[in-house]
């Protein structure tokens, strides 16, 4: 997947990644979330800038609220 590093990413798309990881890999959404931020931030929350970041960590609790919500 190519990344613009001069643009931000939306949630929408982080969200999208994390969900792709979850259904591919049969992973949680705690694991999905690392291994994204290791795959797209390589572990460095400022390598994507800082609106990339936000975007990201509403992405996984917007995620983190619908998996816990369907499991009720």
């Amino acid at each position: 997947m190519v990344i613009n590093k001069g643009g931000n990413l939306s949630k929408e798309y982080f969200k999208a990644y994390m969900e792709l990881i979850m259904n591919s890999m049969g992973l949680s959404i705690e694991t999905a979330k690392e291994k994204a931020f290791l795959r797209l931030f390589s572990n460095n929350a400022s390598t994507l800038g800082s609106i990339s970041y936000n975007n990201f960590i509403s992405a996984y609790c917007e995620l983190e609220r619908e998996v816990f919500s369907s499991i009720k």
